[in-house]
């Protein structure tokens, strides 16, 4: 009687974007997979939700996983048109203006054509990619306690809490992936003495509804951000930068980064705990830092949250036994190159191709492939994100003799702060050539 071979099995842990694209990759490449998460449920549309670019590759890998490729650019600007499942871009750019916060005035110090990002919503991303993957396959209230590796390491075993029960389950497993973020549990039991580093600065984001508010603060922006939709535009200040970018159903994304203090945080996150003071006080910096009508905007912006900004010098390996990290959990990063999302995508779909490519019968050999492939590109690239993040904020930099100043900034300077300068950024591994060509 022929027996049908069991299908090796992965334990993914977290449910956000990068976690639920190691699935989708897992589940292509022929794996089960169960992913493990302790929020109560598939994430919804709030107002701590934001914006993010997503980069060509990134691109071709989300809508080859797409039942749908179309719904991308459905749910993405700039504005393209397509030929078949290829987009084409109308118009994409990066501006990068210096702003005067005393006198008032923006003047334009770099301008990246060809840029070829897609802006998108959070939650829409996340929704795209969830709604291909089959819903039973996501533990959700779960939260992942510890792993053991069999003895012979043939397995791996997790353990996680149902949130809602507190009943303990055990999980066994082929493979356990970290896809669990920036302050990963995973990588913590593995590197107990791993630290972050604070980069010296935090985020403050908001996402304005314009299809509530007063159309005054929207004339405002389009008349200082006249391609406003089509690209997204850097303000850099002296010692402060933002990026300010329009989504798709009606809203302003703006990601602002201040100098200061690192703050206290509470529990497992980056997210600082905001006051109807600190508010106050952003509005305040804001009329002092930027143009009126950016000033409005921050101002009439509902519920903008602030992170701490952490990143990490690259991890030696990336791999161990049955476990392996991915996205944030590999490579902390800073915000600045728009690297994180686009490296846990395009972690995944490496992963997913190598596994694919070696069976499970040779896991280490994938692992080890993996490993090779992805940990030269997102080094390079967190250090380049590093370097970039400390000239926009006006901070000391080693080698450097000053701090960048916009007011000054020298051709070599303004060059460097282009997204096309990110190291290795058209490169396409090799095991990734047919999505690429195909998608």
């Amino acid at each position: 009687m022929n027996m049908k071979k069991q299908k090796p099995k992965a334990i993914v842990v977290g449910g956000s974007i990068p976690g639920e694209s190691c699935a989708k990759a897992l589940v292509s490449a022929g794996w089960d997979v169960v992913v493990i998460e302790k929020t109560r449920g598939p994430p919804t549309q709030n107002p701590t939700d934001a914006g993010l670019g997503l980069d060509p590759l990134a691109q071709k890998i989300v809508q080859s996983w797409l039942h749908e490729p179309e719904l991308l650019y459905n749910n993405t600007l700039p504005i393209t048109i397509t030929e078949g499942y290829n987009i084409i871009y109308l118009i994409s750019f990066f501006p990068n203006l210096a702003t005067d916060g005393e006198k008032k005035i923006s003047w334009v110090i770099g301008r990246e054509e060809g840029a070829k990002y897609l802006t998108a919503y959070w939650a829409d991303l996340h929704g795209l990619i969830y709604n291909t993957l089959p819903p039973e396959i996501f533990l959700w209230g779960h939260q992942y306690l510890s792993f053991c590796i069999s003895e012979d390491k043939l397995t791996v075993k997790v353990r996680a809490k149902d949130l809602e029960t507190d009943e303990i389950i055990e999980i066994v497993g082929d493979l356990l992936v970290g896809a669990d973020g920036i302050l990963s549990s995973i990588g913590q039991s593995i590197l107990p003495d791993f630290k972050l580093r604070y980069t010296g600065y935090c985020e403050w984001r908001g996402v304005f509804n314009f299809s509530e508010n007063d159309s005054e603060t929207i004339l405002g922006i389009r008349k200082s951000y006249p391609d406003i939709g089509k690209c997204f535009y850097t303000n850099i200040g002296s010692g402060s930068h933002i990026i300010v970018t329009e989504l798709k159903k009606e809203k302003f994304n703006w990601v602002w980064y201040v100098n200061q203090p690192e703050p206290e945080l509470k529990g497992n996150t980056t997210s600082v705990k905001v006051s109807s003071d600190m508010i106050e006080e952003l509005h305040q910096r804001a009329e002092q830092v930027w143009l009126p009508e950016l000033s409005r905007l921050i101002k009439e912006t509902r519920d903008p949250f602030l992170n701490a900004i952490y990143d990490c010098d690259p991890l030696e390996k990336i791999i161990w036994d049955r476990v392996v990290l991915t996205g944030d959990a590999a490579h902390p990063t800073t915000p600045h190159s728009a690297r994180s999302t686009n490296m846990a995508i395009i972690d995944a779909a490496v992963l997913g191709k190598c596994l694919e490519k070696w069976g499970p019968d040779h896991l280490y050999s994938a692992l080890e492939e993996y490993q090779s492939i992805r940990k030269p590109v997102t080094s390079a690239q967190v250090l380049h994100s590093r370097r970039l993040g400390q000239m926009k904020q006006g901070l000391s930099i080693p080698g450097r003799e000053r701090p960048f100043d916009p007011k000054t900034a020298s051709l070599e300077d303004s060059v460097f702060i282009l997204n096309k300068n990110v190291p290795l950024f058209d490169v396409v591994p090799p095991i990734l050539d047919s999505i690429f060509r195909s998608a």
